[in-house]
């Protein structure tokens, strides 16, 4: 009658990685305490783990990281507010691996690539 559906894309489960549950510790710890903002650092924590669903929903939809660019387009970035999400799609997940200011040095991103 019409068209042969196509199979519909493989869902990846998402895994965060050590260092990036601790940047998001460290990134709420300072809006909370240092910056004495707790209903500010829910709010950021909470935009940060609705970014990271948006990941696992259609990672494809964020930009390439020029910062750690492959042939495969493997790694990428998602903005949430001013921080970026930079994570590495595979064939079985998807590896969250860091959380860092939008103002790091490119660096910085750079020693995120041995992250697993």
């Amino acid at each position: 009658m019409g068209k042969p559906q196509k199979n519909p894309p493989t869902s990846r489960q998402v895994r965060i990685s050590v260092s990036a549950l601790q940047n998001i510790n460290e990134v709420t710890g300072y809006i909370a305490f240092v910056s004495q903002s707790p209903a500010n650092a829910i709010k950021v924590g909470d935009a940060l783990f609705a970014t990271i669903d948006r990941i696992e929903r259609n990672p494809l939809a964020f930009k390439e990281c020029e910062e750690l660019s492959t042939k495969s387009k493997m790694y990428r970035r998602a903005i949430c507010y001013s921080w970026v999400i930079i994570y590495k799609i595979t064939d079985a997940e998807i590896i969250i691996l860091g959380v860092i200011h939008g103002a790091r040095r490119p660096s910085v991103i750079k020693k995120l690539r041995k992250i697993d």
